[in-house]
């Protein structure tokens, strides 16, 4: 697979079905109700599953990203997808084995996850320096789409082969469309432009005048900004999308079977908005792509307790979990903006941490304060007034400046070039 006889389109491809391969994950849920018919486990001791996979996809997307700069991307990326899938096909001899269901498709699929995750991202961005928004939208599309097919897949499965059956297929079906697609998983030469590409002053202002490591821009403050401003839209999207159901049904007054519904056409908002708003993060800003984000959802926060029209809120809660999924569309991009793109494997991965711990906390808080109070009126202001106070913070943020240049990138444009299209 020589360097300059393919397209970085088709590395683009093979990141998405990578991303796919990986991003099924998201249709755990198609399990819950068998497992616990068939062994008898609770709800949340089979839901605990899927929380202790996006934990060790949290800790280890840190680790993928360390590992891509000392062994090469496609080998992680290999290691990944037998790891993910390798996990749930592990999970098919987890029956009256919950230990082994957590071990399978948590801890070791969960770690595949993390592995894999930051492999097409980190690749593609520096491929597409000319598109580096709209390239990382697309992969990360790829991860949030990836229950689009695997959940419809896994319902057939389990009606026609059985429960633990399914889980085998799937590993099986997960391991051969991650690896075949982490076998295009190349890294271009160092400083790469498409031919005939040349960055606007414009966008150089907005960049980083050389490639940083992972400790320097952990020493930054900038690096904890754009840590801020994903946990803070994660915190903000997650805590709805986790409550999307109830809350139609308690402010819509829609039936369960109606919510249900509802909830998987507002889930098609997550992969729509990573696309979309890392567009808009190309032809405007990263800056102004999450300035807008902010507004839109504060917005919407502060007046969505006024909302009864099921249709409005069907709306509103589209709108929000669109700006949910642009965060980590635009992220990725943006820390290769701010830091450069050749360590941003793990420069990326590091702010899954605190990520993480966002991703947890904010839909428990949420939930707490709905049990606490009766309502959902005081943690959607909570969650407005954050919003409103976070808008300073893109506003803020700029590129580190002041140290020794190294690499400037307007200096290797056209320095190295290739064919690719």
């Amino acid at each position: 697979m020589g360097m300059r006889s393919i397209n970085r389109w088709w590395i683009a491809v093979a990141g998405f079905c990578l991303q796919m391969a990986l991003g099924a994950a998201y249709a755990w849920s198609v399990f819950r109700i068998p497992l616990v018919k068939e062994f008898g486990w609770s709800i949340a001791q089979v839901s605990f599953t899927f929380n202790i996979s996006w934990f060790f996809l949290g800790c280890t997307a840190a680790l993928g990203g360390l590992c891509l700069n000392r062994i090469s991307p496609r080998t992680v990326a290999v290691i990944a997808g037998f790891l993910w899938g390798g996990g749930v096909f592990l999970s098919s001899f987890s029956a009256h084995k919950l230990w082994l269901l957590y071990l399978g498709y948590g801890v070791i699929g969960g770690t595949g996850l993390g592995l894999g995750y930051i492999v097409p991202i980190a690749v593609l961005v520096k491929w597409f320096p000319d598109r580096r928004g709209l390239i990382t939208g697309i992969a990360v599309a790829g991860f949030g789409a990836g229950a689009l097919i695997s959940a419809p897949v896994a319902g057939r499965l389990l009606q026609t082969v059985g429960l633990m059956p399914t889980f085998a297929y799937l590993g099986i079906g997960f391991a051969t469309v991650a690896v075949l697609s982490a076998l295009f998983m190349q890294n271009p030469p160092r400083g790469w432009h498409p031919a005939g590409w040349q960055p606007s002053a414009a966008l150089l202002s907005q960049r980083a005048d050389r490639d940083f490591t992972l400790g320097e821009a952990l020493g930054t403050w900038q690096w904890w900004a754009l840590c801020g401003l994903m946990s803070i839209n994660t915190m903000a999207g997650l805590s709805v999308l986790s409550q999307a159901a109830p809350i139609f049904q308690e402010m819509g007054k829609l039936s369960a079977a109606v919510a249900a519904t509802l909830v998987g056409v507002i889930a098609i908002g997550n992969g729509i908005g990573r696309i979309f708003w890392a567009w808009i993060s190309d032809v405007t800003s990263r800056k102004t792509a999450f300035i807008s984000m902010f507004i839109v959802q504060a917005i919407l926060f502060w007046s969505f307790h006024a909302i009864t029209s099921p249709a409005l809120l069907t709306i509103a809660t589209f709108i929000i979990v669109m700006c949910y999924g642009g965060a980590y569309g635009i992220t990725p991009a943006f820390a290769a903006d701010y830091f450069g793109p050749h360590h941003v494997g793990p420069i990326f991965g590091f702010m899954m941490l605190p990520w993480g711990f966002a991703a947890a906390f904010g839909p428990l808080l949420f939930a707490w304060l709905r049990e606490t109070t009766g309502g959902y009126t005081q943690a959607l202001y909570l969650i407005a007034g954050m919003l409103t106070a976070a808008i300073v913070l893109p506003l803020m943020v700029s590129p580190p400046r002041g140290h020794k240049k190294v690499v400037a990138e307007s200096a290797s444009v056209g320095a190295t070039t290739g064919s690719m299209a």
